[in-house]
């Protein structure tokens, strides 16, 4: 049985990772696999249907660290526009599992070191497309 949760993608954000993976050729990175598969078990829809409360690529995501309660944000980005603060790449296994997660979902984050860490999506801060950017 599946547990992942549903996730939605836009048309844009598909079209534009695909072509990203496509031009990294053979190179491999890590998460390279869970990205593609994330992708095909997508459900996609045009940008201008994306619902607000969906991470979608460059939107600002406010988490929660269930074992703390602290709060932190990031933005998920593409890897050109990584600057190590407050970013995290969509080629990271983390940036692929946050893609097309709705607020109120949970996930594990690999911890530096080893080990878990559990967040929940309590707010997506900013999304592109609900700000009606559609063609970034």
């Amino acid at each position: 049985m599946d547990q992942r949760p549903k996730i939605t993608i836009s048309s844009l954000d598909a079209e534009r990772l695909e072509e990203m993976i496509d031009s990294l050729g053979n190179n491999q990175f890590p998460g390279k696999e869970e990205l593609l598969a994330e992708i095909s078990r997508a459900d996609i829809v045009e940008p201008n249907e994306m619902p607000s409360n969906i991470v979608t690529m460059n939107s600002k995501v406010k988490f929660k660290n269930k074992s703390s309660d602290k709060e932190f944000s990031l933005t998920l980005v593409y890897p050109n526009n990584s600057s190590g603060e407050a970013t995290v790449s969509i080629l990271a296994p983390v940036g692929s599992a946050l893609l097309g997660l709705t607020e109120g979902d949970e996930i594990e984050w690999p911890k530096p070191g080893g080990g878990v860490l559990s967040v929940k999506i309590i707010e997506i801060e900013y999304q592109p497309e609900r700000e009606g950017e559609f063609h970034r």
